[in-house]
């Protein structure tokens, strides 16, 4: 008998960093979600998976969606395009969307303020320097800094390394003779949906995205 508890399953694998697309009930997208979270979902049966096939759209129900995914591991129908989870009594692939059941909420078009945000709009370069680092190694500026009454917001806030920002200090641009790359602005969708968006695994996900996504 297969366990099809998430958390006795889903363990340490690659395919956990993954992402899903989650549709509401009217096929219009709402969330991007990890895999233990989807997987939830569809354990239990508030989710189904929607999967393309030939140019058309199936649905699956959790078992039917396992049922298939042990079938085409046994006749080695594997992509390398795909993500799988191996556990010790059957392999499943992961899917890219899946729509809920009963939900028919309509998306809202706001994204949220935060760190991470931030540094996805900003695509993780520093906006003074033009320099990629890891989050390690950025920080969040105030462009007009807090103590010349600036605001903490989308139109205030930009990624800047750590040496950029020190050199900055509590000056304007202007004031410590350093270039602002890009004007900030808040985002028309959800830095997450875009960011995936640049992957071709996702590519499905295009079908569905027409405006911002709301962030997890």
């Amino acid at each position: 008998m297969i366990d099809r508890s998430p958390a006795a399953t889903l363990r340490a694998s690659p395919a956990l960093s993954c992402s899903i697309l989650v549709l509401n009930r009217m096929y219009m997208a709402v969330h991007v979600v990890g895999v233990r979270r989807a997987f939830c979902l569809l354990c239990k049966d508030n989710a189904e998976v929607i999967n393309i096939e030939d140019g058309a759209w199936m649905a699956y129900d959790f078992e039917s969606w396992l049922e298939n995914s042990s079938l085409r591991a046994e006749l080695g129908e594997v992509d390398d395009s795909e993500d799988w989870i191996r556990a010790v009594n059957f392999e499943v692939q992961v899917p890219r969307v899946i729509r809920l059941l009963t939900y028919d909420r309509v998306p809202r078009n706001s994204v949220k303020f935060t760190r991470r945000n931030v540094f996805l709009r900003d695509e993780y370069h520093c906006q003074y320097c033009g320099s990629r680092f890891g989050t390690g190694n950025l920080s969040l500026d105030h462009v007009m800094p807090r103590s010349q009454g600036g605001q903490s917001n989308w139109s205030n806030i930009v990624t800047a390394c750590l040496k950029c920002n020190v050199r900055k200090g509590g000056r304007t641009p202007e004031q410590a003779n350093m270039k602002l790359l890009t004007r900030p602005i808040r985002p028309k969708r959800n830095p997450v949906l875009s960011h995936q968006l640049s992957l071709d695994k996702y590519e499905c996900w295009r079908n569905f995205v027409e405006g911002a996504v709301k962030a997890r």
